[in-house]
């Protein structure tokens, strides 16, 4: 927070390439405006927003495994086969939570070849985890791969719920991490007709303790966001219809009559009382890796799934901007959002409105697009970029 309480604005000064996907080298200088990467599709502009993706914990906007992500051809298209071809790295500086920040991330040569491990340095310092990225910046997304939330399985819902948590709760991630270890360890377990039940007893015990954790922190977001949602814009002529959120899952049931301890025994003797079950599916059937997040269009009160694609789009927009909000306001820090193909699917008015909350919020925000007059409201606000063959220029 700066010296009014309002939240700190955090944005990119300059970004830095290595071997990363179709660029080989890249330095683009920056500042606190918008950045806007029009070219055709394939040029490079997606492969900038990952990027700045990997400076949060994980695998990215596109889930890449790490050793993917390096630059695969030179500039004629020949194989590289130099020490650093399977090597990759992001740097940038950054006008970060607790002032002006350097930080660099990627894969590097060990001594037996690249370390598969992505490595991280904030300040030229090696850090233990990832997670101290949150420290400095908090970054979101919206991309066209989203497209399909509200129709494809619950397990692509629980993940980007996951993802909002852990904007505002940097030690989500660990949580989720454990239960799922826990489990797994079960799971193996139940399949040893004559495993110890000590042992079972140990392993349910620690899922409860994780999985009631998750439950309440999910929770929380989504009483948190459904206040932000309540407080914007409503009705039918707003830019962006309310999402109606809740949790679906055996846990999220009992969280509002139990209280946290009363929980984590229930769910514990819920286990033990159904591991014969579970024996026989090969899995632990019921937990905080079953939840749903379910989504409803407000004004029409109808199911997110069965809403046109427009309405979708705008839906997802939405929840997007209201989870900014909300990260600026717990984090003390405006997130830097990452918005791929943001105004395909948006008339002149919703483009417009999307432009004036993204500067309410106080976001650094990087749009992309295959037409720059789609962004031309944005005016002065924003930098220009044409993207083309890894390279990137000043539009003028």
């Amino acid at each position: 927070m700066n010296q009014n309480g309002q939240a700190s604005r955090i944005w990119i000064e300059q970004l830095k390439l290595n071997h990363f996907r179709n660029y080989s080298h890249l330095k683009l200088d920056l500042d606190q405006h918008h950045v806007v990467l029009t070219g055709e599709n394939g040029a490079g502009k997606t492969n900038l927003l990952e990027a700045i993706s990997f400076l949060s914990p994980g695998r990215g906007l596109r889930r890449a495994a790490y050793d993917k992500v390096a630059q695969q051809l030179s500039q004629d298209g020949t194989d590289l086969s130099d020490p650093q071809a399977d090597t990759w790295a992001v740097h940038v500086s950054m006008q970060g939570a607790e002032g002006p920040v350097e930080i660099g991330t990627g894969l590097q040569n060990g001594s037996s070849g690249v370390d598969p491990q992505r490595k991280v340095h904030i300040n030229g310092a090696l850090t233990r985890a990832s997670d101290a990225l949150l420290e400095h910046a908090r970054i979101l997304w919206l991309t066209p791969a989203m497209d399909g939330l509200f129709t494809g399985p619950a397990a692509d819902r629980r993940r980007f719920l996951d993802r909002l948590v852990l904007a505002i709760d940097p030690g989500h991630g660990r949580r989720v991490t454990d239960f799922e270890k826990s489990m797994r360890s079960r799971n193996k377990l139940l399949e040893d007709l004559h495993a110890d039940t000590a042992w079972l007893d140990a392993i349910e015990g620690q899922m409860a303790e994780t999985g009631v954790a998750v439950a309440f922190a999910r929770g929380e977001l989504v009483a948190l966001l459904r206040g932000i949602i309540a407080k914007g814009p409503t009705g039918p002529n707003a830019p962006f219809p309310n999402a109606d959120i809740s949790l679906q899952g055996t846990l999220e049931d009992l969280l509002v009559d139990g209280a946290a301890a009363d929980l984590e025994d229930n769910f514990r003797a819920h286990l033990a009382r159904h591991r014969v079950r579970d024996r026989a599916a090969g899995r632990t059937l019921e937990g905080p890796h079953r939840s749903n997040l379910s989504v409803r269009h407000g004004p029409k009160n109808m199911e997110a799934a069965l809403c046109s694609t427009g309405e979708q789009k705008a839906l997802l927009t939405g929840l997007v901007l209201a989870h900014a909000q909300l990260v600026g306001d717990i984090s003390g820090m405006t997130p830097i959002l990452l918005l791929d193909e943001i105004a395909a699917h948006l008339d002149e008015h919703r483009r417009d409105a999307l432009f004036n909350l993204i500067d309410t919020i106080g976001c650094q925000a990087w749009m992309t697009g295959t037409d720059q007059p789609m962004f031309g409201s944005l005016g002065a606000r924003a930098r220009f970029f044409q993207v083309a063959s890894g390279k990137v220029e000043e539009a003028g």
